[in-house]
C-alpha cells in the first residue's frame, strides 16, 4: 500500500522551513558591541562585516530562488506519495542548514574549506530540487497536467544552480575570487533560459492556434 499525504499540509510545512531559515540568516550576522563601535568605529565595523552581509545576499536570493521554484510546481502536487515525502524532507534538511554553512563560510571568508562546505550545502540543495521536480514530472507529464516545454523548463532551471555551485569547487583552484563570484551565472543562465522557453511556448501556442 502507497501512503498518501496531503499537499496543503506538506507545502505549508515547506513554506514554514523556508521562512525560518531565510529569517536565521540575518540571525547569524553578529550585532556589533559598544567596545567595538568605540575600538574601530562605526564604518570600521560595518567594514568587517562586509563578508556577513555577503552570505547574508548570496544566501537570502538563492533560497528564495529555491523557495519560488517550490511555488512554481507545487500546483502540479496532487498529492504526496512516500518517495516524494522523502525527498521534501532532504531538501528541507539542507535548507536548514544554510544559516550554519552560511556563517561558517563568512566567518572563515578566505578559507578554502569553509566556502567548500558552503557550496556543497548549495549543491544538495539543487540537488534535492532536481529530483523532486523530476519525481513530479514522471507523475503528472502521465496525467498531461503539464506540456512537455514546461517540464523541460522545471528541470533546467532546477539543474543550473547545483551545476554553478559544484563548478565553482574546481575553479576555487584556479582563482579563489572567481569561484566566489561563479554565482552570478546563476541568475544568468537562468535569465537566459527563461526568454529561450518563453519563445518556444509562444511559438508552440501559435502553432497550436493555427491548427486550430
Amino acid at each position: 500500500m502507497i501512503n498518501r499525504y496531503p499537499t496543503d499540509r506538506v507545502n505549508s510545512f515547506s513554506d514554514a522551513i523556508f521562512s525560518i531559515a531565510l529569517t536565521l540568516l540575518v540571525l547569524e550576522v553578529r550585532v556589533p558591541s559598544s567596545e567595538d563601535l568605540e575600538t574601530y568605529g562605526t564604518l570600521g565595523v560595518l567594514r568587517r562585516l562586509i563578508p556577513s552581509f555577503i552570505g547574508l545576499l548570496i544566501s537570502f536570493f538563492v533560497t528564495a530562488a529555491y523557495w519560488r521554484s517550490h511555488l512554481a510546481f507545487a500546483q502540479y502536487i496532487k498529492e504526496y506519495d512516500s518517495r516524494l515525502l522523502r525527498l521534501t524532507v532532504w531538501l528541507l534538511l539542507f535548507v536548514v542548514l544554510l544559516p550554519f554553512s552560511t556563517a561558517f563560510y563568512t566567518k572563515n571568508f578566505s578559507k578554502d574549506g569553509p566556502y567548500i562546505f558552503y557550496c556543497l550545502n548549495l549543491v544538495f540543495i539543487g540537488f534535492f530540487n532536481y529530483l523532486i521536480i523530476r519525481r513530479i514530472i514522471r507523475t503528472d507529464k502521465q496525467r498531461e497536467l503539464m506540456s512537455a516545454n514546461l517540464a523541460q523548463w522545471f528541470v533546467f532551471r532546477s539543474l543550473v544552480a547545483p551545476v554553478v555551485w559544484l563548478l565553482a569547487i574546481p575553479v576555487l583552484l584556479i582563482d579563489p575570487f572567481l569561484s566566489r563570484m561563479t554565482f552570478i551565472l546563476i541568475f544568468i543562465v537562468i535569465a537566459l533560459g527563461d526568454r529561450k522557453f518563453k519563445r518556444r511556448s509562444q511559438t508552440a501556442e501559435v502553432a497550436e492556434n493555427k491548427d486550430h
